[in-house]
């Protein structure tokens, strides 16, 4: 990826972007292609992440990454005694620096990068995993990442129907509504196990503190959890992953989540043993017969890529106006 060279006089960087025009820097095919082109990229260096435990059981996430013209930090806190307050649970910001000159390009809104970033992988992964990407979907959490995962998937793979389940039943049913001003077709529902066998496609995104999908999936099904990042979380049941394993495919987003993937870890599996996103991007290899399960754990690599996305000309566009939904987890 060539960037346009830097020099104080540029006019098209807008430095300090708020939320809205994060995303407005940040549409989705460009993310995902952006990522994509990241990963065959050998200039790459990402350094692994610093996560400081904080009072209260919060944490400081500090997240570098760099490629021969551009570095980042990602500097966040994760609050989870903020969920369902005003605050938001992921505060702080991406910085990005101009390598050749050592100059700030852009401060980037860091929980929209977050969300906008984790999704774009998801759908990554979808678009070259899964079996069926017709839908319906699932999406376990109506949070930001919920929020995010339905406006990536609705664009990058043309769905038409989606099913919503979240422990705030109104917070589902913002999320349908803004499912249904998309053009889609919306349903909420109380017992995600029970829906996903109507459902090709889901996505786990909610805070991880305890098993939210256990049912066994279609043999078509593909599900992305995004919600667990540490050993101690989990979204999935073991007997889930394991069939996976056993019968399907598991690939997941980066070799970090060997010790990051609660979900694979606590139900006994090798994580070492399976496929990375990268992988799968470098091998070319055909589409997985069977059901597959992508976990994501985060990666500052996906920060820097979102990064590049905002730094090419013409980038942005006029964002959607999100719903008022209660954050999920950051990674």
């Amino acid at each position: 990826m060539r960037l346009p060279a830097y020099h104080p006089g540029m006019t098209h960087v807008h430095p300090l972007l708020d939320a809205r025009q994060t995303a407005a820097r940040l549409p989705y095919p460009a993310l995902v292609a952006e990522i994509a082109a990241l990963l065959a990229d050998d200039s790459v260096q990402v350094p692994e992440r610093l996560v400081q435990p904080l009072a209260g059981g919060g944490s400081l996430f500090v997240m570098p990454a760099m490629d021969g013209q551009v570095a980042i930090t990602k500097l966040i806190t994760f609050t989870p005694a903020n969920a369902g307050t005003p605050r938001p649970t992921i505060q702080g910001d991406v910085v990005v620096f101009d390598i050749p000159s050592g100059a700030r390009r852009l401060v980037l809104d860091g929980p929209t990068v977050t969300a906008r970033r984790t999704a774009a992988v998801s759908l990554l992964a979808a678009q070259r995993l899964a079996p069926n990407t017709r839908g319906p979907l699932l999406i376990v959490g109506a949070g930001v990442q919920g929020l995010a995962h339905l406006e990536a998937f609705a664009g990058g793979l043309g769905i038409a129907e989606v099913v919503i389940a979240s422990r705030s039943q109104a917070s589902a049913q913002t999320l349908a509504a803004h499912a249904e001003s998309l053009g889609l077709r919306a349903r909420t529902t109380q017992d995600p196990d029970a829906a996903l066998p109507d459902c090709p496609l889901a996505v786990t995104c909610t805070p991880a503190s305890r098993v939210v999908l256990q049912a066994l999936p279609r043999p078509d099904g593909f599900i992305a959890a995004v919600g667990a990042f540490t050993p101690a979380m989990v979204e999935l049941g073991a007997g889930l992953c394991q069939h996976f394993a056993e019968t399907g495919t598991v690939v997941v987003d980066t070799a970090d989540a060997l010790h990051e993937a609660g979900d694979l870890l606590q139900a006994g599996l090798d994580v070492r043993s399976f496929a990375t996103l990268a992988d799968v991007l470098r091998s070319g290899r055909a589409r997985p017969a069977g059901p597959v399960l992508f976990k994501s754990c985060g990666w500052a690599g996906w920060d820097l890529a979102a990064a590049r996305t905002a730094l090419l000309p013409g980038a942005a566009t006029t964002p959607l106006d999100p719903p008022q939904a209660s954050p999920a987890p950051p990674f």
